[in-house]
This record gives C-alpha cells, sequence and structure tokens, in this order.
C-alpha cells in the first residue's frame, strides 16, 4: 500500500486507510506550524506509515520536508517512470508548441535500446520527419525495424552539434558534454524535466486529494492498475517549468 501524506488542521491526525483516486492509500497528516514542530510532526508521520507497512508515499506540492520521512525508511514516490512512459507524447506536445511539430528534428539518447526508450523513438518516428537517436549499441537492429516496418528513417549516432540542434532533445542517460539549444527532458535519475501538466479521466480528477503532487499519485494510479495506458494525457507544462 501507498501512503498519502497531506497538510492537516486537525489536532491528532492520526494514520487511516482510505480511497484517493479510487486507490486505496494510508493517510495521514501533518499540522502546520514552527519548523522545528513541522519536523517533529513529519517524523511521527513517518513512523506512522511505518507501523503500517507503508514504504513509498506521495506528498504534497513543494512540501519540502521529505527528508525526515526518508530517513525512516519512508521514501517519495518518483513520478519518472510514468514521464518515461509519457515521454513521445509530452515531446509532441513540446513540438505542438512551435506550430509545425512534424518537421523539427528531435533526438534521443541513452545507455541503450531499453523498453522505454524504444517505444517513444518508435512513436517519435511515426510523427516526426528527423528522429536522431544516439545509444552506444543496439540502434542499428531499431532502426532496420522502424525503416521496414514503418519506412521511418532514423539517423544514427549523429555529430554532437546535431544533438545540440534538435528542437527537444529527450535523455534517457546524462549527455553533460552536450549543450543543446531547443528543449531538453532529462528522464534519469537525478535529472530534473519540467513538471507536465497532466490531463485524466473526469472521472479520477474528482477523486483526487487536494493539494497532491499530480505526478506522483499519477504515477500511483497507472502502477496499481486504476490508470490505464492512454489515460493519461499531456496537456502542456507547469507555469514556470
Amino acid at each position: 500500500m501507498f501512503g498519502l501524506v497531506e497538510w492537516t488542521g486537525e489536532r491528532h491526525p492520526g494514520c487511516r486507510t482510505a480511497a484517493a483516486g479510487g486507490c486505496r492509500v494510508c493517510r495521514v497528516g501533518v499540522r502546520r506550524g514552527p519548523e522545528w514542530l513541522v519536523r517533529r510532526r513529519c517524523a511521527a508521520a513517518a513512523r506512522e506509515l511505518r507501523r503500517a507497512g507503508v514504504t513509498r508515499a506521495v506528498f504534497p506540492e513543494d512540501f519540502g520536508r521529505t527528508g525526515e520521512f526518508l530517513r525512516r525508511g519512508v521514501e517519495e514516490v518518483s513520478p519518472l517512470p510514468l514521464y518515461r512512459e509519457l515521454a513521445a507524447p509530452w515531446v509532441r506536445s513540446l513540438l505542438a508548441q512551435h506550430g509545425a511539430p512534424s518537421a523539427l528534428p528531435v533526438a534521443v539518447c541513452g545507455d541503450r535500446p531499453g523498453p522505454e526508450l524504444t517505444r517513444t523513438v518508435t512513436e517519435l518516428a511515426l510523427h516526426s520527419r528527423y528522429v536522431l537517436l544516439d545509444v552506444p549499441w543496439g540502434g542499428e537492429k531499431l532502426a532496420r525495424q522502424l525503416r521496414r516496418e514503418y519506412g521511418a528513417p532514423v539517423l544514427l549516432r549523429p555529430e554532437a552539434e546535431r544533438l545540440e540542434e534538435a528542437a527537444v532533445l529527450v535523455l534517457f542517460a546524462p549527455r553533460d558534454a552536450l549543450r543543446p539549444r531547443g528543449m531538453t527532458l532529462p528522464l534519469y535519475e537525478g535529472g530534473e524535466p519540467p513538471e507536465p501538466l497532466l490531463r485524466l479521466p473526469p472521472a479520477v480528477e474528482e477523486s483526487l486529494p487536494e493539494g497532491c503532487c499530480r505526478p506522483q499519485m499519477a504515477w500511483v494510479l497507472r502502477e496499481t492498475g486504476i490508470l490505464r495506458p492512454g489515460q493519461i494525457e499531456i496537456a502542456g507544462n507547469r507555469a514556470g517549468a
């Protein structure tokens, strides 16, 4: 079971099992107050979650105090798997801002052609005229398959300058030497992609807990099977991202 940490005004919020977005979670509240007291309340909330067997939790947006939970064995849910799953539609959403999405070059870099990278390159190749792929091995097989099955050309191991000129650069692994001039989606551990605006089915939207981190909650709903592939859409990027 996942945990759900919430700001609350209750004096003794406790830990309880409840529904969130159609998924059963262990909800625990943290009261606001002086910083030293909030830290103590976070520590108490983390201990309650651990007693309930919870090791991963969804937190409020911009919570900033997840360290108190991590030190007690409760990790923050990472939306990275969701971001990787949505990489191709996310790129198309970014390109649409330029008015001619299919004509702009996009680039995908990674350490290997795993399932997520392969799916992303395949979907992009079906919608974009220019797809650049930089992986150290295995790219030839993927490129041949895309050309044979869909007639979609993919440029393998392009020069760094061409990668930097891509309208959108998707990084499944770091490329610290690159200086991209377009938009970048760093979809690897430690990367900091812009937070996307997500559109969920209306019934799910209405049942989401107020103030929770939406990407974290959306991934919980995907991981638990409440939402299926294709039911989460990219509606843009969060303001300021």
